[in-house]
């Protein structure tokens, strides 16, 4: 199925992340090539403006470059190390900058089931998500899809700022476990 070319795409990441840490510029245009629009992908959902999202993007790969001494393959893996950065970089232009635009609440309220179902029913991910208890479930789509912070799922589902970052934190490691 398609485990064995994530699999390769994982391990050609993760080797040019090491490679970007002992200087090698051309790694960096190798997970740029692979990654950089499922990147802004990301960014583009939770700031909801191409520019910022190119902006994140950007700062991620700014931070990649500096940062790649830091990543460390034995303790994970490339592709969620990225996709940590870029979430992390849009989520603080979004709170640092203000630059985000509300629409006085008429926006629908995210739905993590919803965006569950929307994935291909052949797809890893969605066996993987399924598997996870439901809170635990919307904690983590909540956070990564939906690109809520962890006072705001707290509220949103009506839990301790505690049990959201733990549920969060359970549930990415049983995807992990699940997909690895």
């Amino acid at each position: 199925m398609t485990k064995a070319p994530d699999q390769a795409l994982e391990a050609q990441i993760s080797a040019a992340i090491v490679r970007c840490a002992g200087g090698d510029r051309s790694a960096l245009r190798v997970i740029y090539d692979l990654e950089a629009s499922r990147m802004t992908g990301v960014a583009m959902r939770i700031l909801r403006r191409k520019d910022l999202a190119e902006e994140a993007v950007h700062d991620a790969f700014m931070r990649v470059w500096r940062g790649a001494r830091g990543f460390d393959p034995a303790r994970g893996m490339g592709r969620p190390w990225l996709f940590a950065i870029v979430r992390n970089r849009a989520l603080s232009i979004l709170r640092d900058e203000g630059r985000f635009e509300s629409d006085d609440g008429d926006a629908p309220e995210p739905e993590p089931d919803l965006a569950v179902s929307q994935l291909p029913e052949s797809s890893a991910l969605r066996r993987c998500l399924e598997q996870l208890e439901p809170r635990r479930r919307a904690a983590v789509v909540l956070a990564y899809v939906h690109g809520l912070s962890h006072g705001e799922l707290a509220g949103r589902l009506g839990v301790p700022l505690g049990t959201a970052k733990s549920w969060t934190r359970r549930g990415l490691i049983s995807l992990q476990e699940c997909m690895g």
